[in-house]
């Protein structure tokens, strides 16, 4: 499991649990059954109108990918791209064409047959581009419904509520406190319910897909760039370190931290000249 998921839902657990048995007489006083079923229905109903059935299915799918760790396999691409490169420099075709059938990456694997049928490098990159931005604009649209369903939460959640006041108003003349205070209770529940769902649902699986959808795009800009590079006949050094830039990790690209002692030093040793 994705262990920052994992944290997350442990910390929403203590959340609930201090929530219930520390801010109430009773935990069932937070427990309203109609109220929930008005947040959870309303906002499937509408999720349901506003998009079509393809995609709200594909989408509840996608759900378990938040709780999973994804790998990328980015060094894995990195070390096909290479070995082809080193291939192709060698004008070793059939080498190449025999290595594209173990390759599990479809994006790369459709680059190098391109490559191999001696495409214009415009058309190379325009094909390639534009699947980049047919997967952004498809994985944008499924992270989208989550938040337009965050959107939602809340709102019926006030629906549930201005359901429960009404209620509450029809007891307004018995004046009994007893059975106004708990209908207004119940009344307010409803919009804690969709304000929940809405902050510890549906926006931060739209933010997990988010970012999952960058990390892709930059695994498929890099293979983009090394085909680009085999494209031009570039030494298969320069591919490797190339593509190595992308992966690497630095705390700061501007300025190195770690380097500070020995700049200081330096800077004392002109002095000293």
């Amino acid at each position: 499991m994705n262990p920052s998921t994992l944290i997350g839902m442990f910390a929403s657990i203590v959340l609930l649990v201090s929530v219930l048995f520390f801010t109430a007489e009773s935990p069932e006083s937070f427990l309203n059954l109609p109220g929930l079923a008005i947040v959870v229905t309303g906002t499937l109903a509408a999720t349901f109108i506003s998009y079509p059935l393809r995609e709200v299915i594909r989408v509840v799918r996608l759900v378990g990918l938040v709780f999973r760790r994804e790998n990328t396999y980015v060094r894995d691409d990195i070390k096909e791209l290479v070995d082809m490169s080193r291939l192709w420099f060698k004008g070793d075709v059939r080498a190449v064409e025999d290595q594209l059938q173990y390759t599990q990456n479809p994006f790369l694997r459709s680059g190098i047959q391109l490559v191999i049928a001696n495409t214009k490098e415009e058309e190379i990159f325009d094909m390639l581009r534009w699947r980049i931005a047919r997967l952004k604009a498809r994985e944008h649209a499924e992270a989208q419904i989550f938040r337009t369903m965050a959107t939602y939460a809340p709102a019926f959640g006030m629906i549930g509520t201005l359901v429960g006041l009404v209620n509450m108003l029809e007891v307004m003349d018995a004046g009994d406190l007893d059975v106004i205070g708990p209908r207004m209770a119940v009344a307010l529940l409803t919009t804690f319910y969709g304000i929940l769902m809405a902050n510890l649902i549906f926006k931060p699986i739209a933010v997990k897909l988010e970012r999952r959808t960058e990390e892709r795009l930059i695994t498929m800009n890099m293979v983009l760039e090394g085909i680009s590079l085999i494209t031009k006949r570039r030494l298969p050094s320069f591919i490797e370190e190339t593509l190595n830039s992308f992966v690497a990790n630095y705390h700061d690209e501007i300025r190195d931290s770690g380097n500070k002692a020995s700049a200081k030093s330096a800077r004392k040793a002109r002095k000293k000249e």
